[in-house]
């Protein structure tokens, strides 16, 4: 019988293996206990998280990390099959925080950059998030540059409140977000998405202009909820 999974206490966390490393390894256990070989598709993600007593966002980060090991493929609309079935190992190998718990601290912490923004830009603080929206615009069709204008325009509004730790902040949760959190935007990059991306950063923008920091703040963590639900629909 597959074992509910516990998230460690907040004390133990330093000394603990992150939760979708945990969950990883539950699922490889399923894989084993159940007897579903290579190319045979996984239970759907609502009954093993039902089983496994997780989330559905722990439930997919874990699942990002075994197809990066190349256990399981995930397929849009189709669902996980084994790839191959690994010997049991002690632990899943670190891959940094999981995209949700990265989300999880930008909606805090951007949220409040934000408004603080609002309060404190300058006209030239405000220009250059202005023109990291335009080019982001521009550049709409440019997927390989996407990447580099979106943390631009996130860390134009981070500079904008004059705090330099405020900036640092911003700047090394953007770096969390590794090779989980690229993986998952692959299953999850579409048109539509990215439209509503320039949409929601239009709005950030408009309520730094107006120098409204409950606007602000709203519109940071609106845009962050969006993707958080997007990443974890389905």
């Amino acid at each position: 019988m597959l074992k509910k999974v516990t998230p460690a206490p907040d004390n133990a966390l330093a000394h603990e293996p992150r939760l979708y490393r945990i969950v990883a390894g539950r699922i490889e256990e399923l894989i084993r206990d159940e007897g579903i070989g290579a190319g045979q598709r996984l239970p759907p993600e609502r009954e093993m998280a039902s089983r496994l007593a997780v989330s559905r966002a722990s439930l997919r980060e874990a699942l990002i990390a075994l197809e990066l090991r190349g256990v399981v493929d995930v397929r849009g609309g189709s669902g996980v099959y084994v790839t191959r079935v690994q010997p049991p190992r002690s632990e899943l190998e670190e891959a940094g925080p999981g995209p949700f718990e990265v989300l999880a601290g930008r909606r805090l912490v951007e949220a409040e950059v934000c408004a603080t923004a609002a309060r404190m830009a300058s006209d030239s603080a405000i220009e250059a998030i202005q023109s990291a929206v335009v080019e982001m615009e521009r550049q709409h069709d440019n997927y390989s540059s996407n990447e580099q204008l979106d943390r631009e325009f996130h860390l134009s509004i981070a500079r904008a409140t004059g705090n330099s730790a405020m900036a640092g902040a911003v700047d090394h949760l953007w770096k969390q977000r590794g090779r989980l959190w690229h993986k998952l935007k692959e299953h999850f990059q579409t048109e539509e998405l990215r439209q509503a991306t320039l949409l929601d950063h239009r709005r950030i923008l408009e309520a730094i202009v107006a120098h409204d920091p409950a606007a602000a703040h709203a519109a940071m963590r609106a845009h962050l909820d969006r993707v958080t639900r997007t990443f974890s629909r389905g």
